[in-house]
């Protein structure tokens, strides 16, 4: 079995069935921005239905562009703060909300939906609490990291979306009978054959990196600075920088200094993830840090060949059969691999195959459903025992 979908805690193990009643089930993300948690709380929420779960929904605020997809999700609102009054009123009312709605499994996705669903799911007294860890820690700060580890601790269970990411967490001596490791799960349509999103021009190769623009860590300069040494060898080639946000301004101009000139195309924010990728021949991220790269996930679905530094996760979804991994921060090997699979179309077809396959017997969203259906019946069944199947 693959690293990303095993698990340290396996509740299924005695699991015997679901209930003849739905699981009241409540998620909570922070916001609906388009980032990789809030991206998987739209795949799961919308896929844990009826008739094994009654699905409620929360989040600290409801705004981004995924928020059209739940108008009626509730907010339970921080005021900008996770100690003033104003947090602790928030947590009291969400108690309320979760026992008006008989709440047995109740389940946060990121760092702030973790610190205000944890304590206010433990005063309602739901059965099932459960945290999330879906990045490596390194981006928070070394306070926040030990208020979510301390927050942790009060949980039944915190889902971690890699090995890497969970093994952060047992170094801070959390049980390993608390960790679940589920990868993110892959929509049916990023499988599915379709259009491109941006013709293609004949004897033109395409590399594409997909990220929001409003984190440095992301590395789109890295990336640029990477394109123009293969722009140097290989004029024909164009480079996709597929994202929006604050540093959009400053990526552009520094493509132009670099000379890159229409070889650089920035398409913006895309919703239309797998025709976007159908339009590319290389897939690759720069990122200084991920868990498990939802975007190297959607490249491998998409039958793309994947470059990628050798951080967190990446190398339990990457392989010599799978993609490219390069030392971290070295560019020029960084550039030399992706110019590799370009001059090789056998190669690039190979590694994108492989890659199509991996992704399907671990990330398909039916495998990963069933995870998490595992993970919540069987750890209420361990909490009510005989009265969970009433």
């Amino acid at each position: 079995m693959e690293t990303t979908d095993a698990a340290c805690l396996n509740p299924a193990d005695d699991f015997c069935g679901l209930p003849k009643v739905p699981i009241s089930l409540f998620l909570m993300v922070n916001t609906f921005e388009t980032g990789g948690s809030e991206r998987q709380f739209t795949v799961i929420a919308q896929n844990l239905k009826a008739p094994q779960f009654e699905t409620h929904l929360g989040c600290i605020e409801r705004y981004g562009p995924l928020a059209h997809h739940f108008p009626d999700a509730p907010e339970f609102p921080l005021g900008g703060s996770l100690f003033k009054w104003q947090s602790v009123r928030t947590r009291f009312h969400l108690s309320r909300h979760l026992r008006q709605h008989h709440v047995q499994v109740a389940h946060a996705f990121d760092f702030y939906a973790n610190l205000t669903l944890i304590p206010a799911a433990k005063l309602a007294r739901v059965p099932v609490v459960i945290g999330s860890h879906r990045q490596l820690g390194d981006l928070m700060s070394p306070a926040q990291f030990r208020v979510q580890a301390a927050a942790f601790r009060w949980c039944d269970a915190v889902v971690c979306n890699s090995q890497a990411a969970a093994d952060r967490l047992l170094a801070t001596g959390i049980s390993p009978h608390k960790i679940a490791v589920i990868g993110n799960a892959l929509p049916v349509e990023a499988f599915a054959a379709t259009c491109e999103a941006l013709p293609k021009t004949p004897g033109v190769l395409r590399v594409g990196m997909v990220a929001r623009m409003n984190h440095r860590y992301k590395n789109q300069a890295g990336f640029l600075r990477i394109a123009a040494r293969i722009h140097q060898r290989m004029p024909n080639v164009e480079f996709v920088l597929v994202g929006d946000g604050p540093l959009r301004q400053e990526l552009e101009t520094q493509a132009s200094s670099l000379g890159l000139g229409d070889s650089a195309n920035f398409p913006g924010d895309r919703q239309d993830m797998p025709a976007v990728l159908a339009s590319l021949d290389v897939a690759v991220n720069t990122s200084d840090s991920e868990s498990l790269s939802n975007v190297i996930l959607e490249a491998m679905a998409a039958g793309l060949p994947t470059v990628a530094y050798s951080v967190g996760g990446n190398s339990e979804l990457l392989s010599p059969e799978r993609g490219i991994l390069v030392a971290p921060g070295d560019e020029a090997d960084f550039a030399d691999a992706v110019q590799k699979l370009l001059t090789d179309s056998v190669l690039r077809e190979q590694l994108g195959r492989n890659g199509r396959q991996f992704a399907e017997e671990n990330f398909s969203l039916d495998r990963v459903r069933q995870r998490y259906t595992e993970l919540y019946a069987g750890l209420l069944q361990k909490k009510l025992g005989r009265n969970f199947a009433a």
